[in-house]
């Protein structure tokens, strides 16, 4: 079986389609010693070189079919390449080898939940089009009431600046206040499609999340920032929804296999942060450069404060709590004022060191002194005049 050369360089990760087409047009490509042309075909045991160069392929058919899913959080983009350095979805997904994940659908910058990414254009594609029809389902947070009236001119289509659209389903699932949670469900993939239909109608989405893709549930095990890998279940019903036929060795083997199972039973921790997270970094980061201490949260008494809340009695402290204006070391200080180190102190105002002190003010070393003011170094110190226990064979015990 044959496939287009453009398509096979692009797949091998040298660049988009469109980039390729210029780089055959240009004469840079070889097929068998010839000089290539833009749409030809090429076929598995043809040598393919660019630049002179051997490059390495095999037709899609053969390759194994893989899918990723990915918790998509806050603050990352949707694309390979930013020229504002800012993190994108493909920083946190797995190498692949002599291959390229293709991102099935976007989700904005400020949005989060499911995203699939697979090796296979061809299936990418048939998810993108409209023309399959793929639900896709999401978890919408609303700031304001959605009456009846407003339910019905989504689910009948309003008209959008790109032409007509609609919610498949629409159901509440949650919340109170002017905060409430919905549940909507559409067959197009249009840029910021879900929150401009809400717009259309005068209400804000304050979060978006995608719960579904076609046949693909978001997981509850999956955690933000983290990628898990389907089986071959899944990808078959997912390709079967688009009518692509199954292929050979696909699914997870080996330790791809038992990641998988280890996630389900002990998900991994969720990967905060992203843009806003780091954006905040770089701020404080460059403040104490400066000198400048960025505060934090600010209260409506005025007070502001940097990493810690302050009290009502408006004084400030490191990194323990301050009590009556008294500052701490690392342990809590008394009412009497009295500071210590590292161990209790008593109402007499004795310090310690690293033992407790008694009564009588003896300090000790690493083992307790007794009542007759003998400070003993690591074991008891007896009376001098005391005879000593001979050693003997019955003072040691036998391994």
């Amino acid at each position: 079986m044959s496939e287009k050369l453009q398509k096979v360089l692009a797949r091998v990760g040298l660049g988009s389609r469109r980039y390729m087409e210029e780089v055959i047009a240009a004469g840079r490509v070889s097929v068998n010693g010839q000089v290539a042309q833009v749409g030809e075909r090429i076929e598995p045991g043809d040598e393919l070189r660019i630049d002179g160069r051997k490059v390495q392929f095999q037709i899609e058919d053969e390759i194994r079919r893989r899918v990723l899913i990915y918790y998509k959080p806050e603050g990352e983009i949707c694309s390979r390449n930013d020229p504002e350095q800012r993190p994108t979805v493909f920083d946190n997904l797995p190498a692949i080898a002599n291959d390229r994940w293709v991102m099935v659908g976007r989700l904005d910058i400020n949005s989060t939940g499911l995203l699939l990414f697979t090796n296979d254009g061809e299936l990418a594609n048939r998810l993108m089009h409209p023309s399959n029809e793929i639900e896709r389902e999401y978890a919408v947070r609303v700031m304001g009431e959605v009456t009846p009236q407003l339910k019905n001119n989504m689910l009948r289509g309003v008209v959008l600046d790109d032409g007509p659209a609609k919610f498949e389903s629409f159901s509440e699932i949650g919340g109170d206040g002017i905060n409430r949670w919905y549940q909507v469900v559409v067959k197009e993939g249009r840029n910021r499609e879900v929150r401009r239909i809400f717009e259309s109608q005068g209400l804000k989405v304050s979060r978006l999340l995608r719960t579904r893709y076609g046949t693909v549930i978001l997981p509850r095990e999956l955690r933000t920032g983290r990628w898990m890998e389907l089986d071959k279940n899944d990808i078959d019903n997912l390709a079967k929804a688009v009518e692509l036929k199954p292929r050979q060795g696909t699914g997870l083997y080996g330790m791809a296999k038992r990641r998988n199972e280890r996630m389900q039973e002990k998900p991994l921790a969720a990967r905060r942060g992203g843009f806003l997270r780091q954006q905040r970094r770089d701020t404080e980061e460059a403040a104490q450069n400066t000198g400048f201490v960025a505060p934090r949260e600010r209260r409506q008494d005025g007070n502001s404060y940097a990493n810690r809340e302050p009290r009502q009695d408006a004084n400030s402290y490191g990194n323990r709590e301050r009590r009556e204006g008294n500052q701490y070391a690392q342990r809590e200080r008394r009412q009497d004022g009295n500071s210590y180190g590292n161990r209790d102190y008593r109402q007499e105002g004795n310090s310690y060191g690293n033992r407790e002190r008694r009564q009588d003010g003896n300090s000790y070393g690493n083992r307790e002194q007794r009542q007759d003011g003998n400070s003993y170094g690591n074991r008891e110190r007896r009376d001098e005049n005391a005879p000593r226990k001979p050693f003997g064979n019955k003072s040691f015990k036998k391994f």
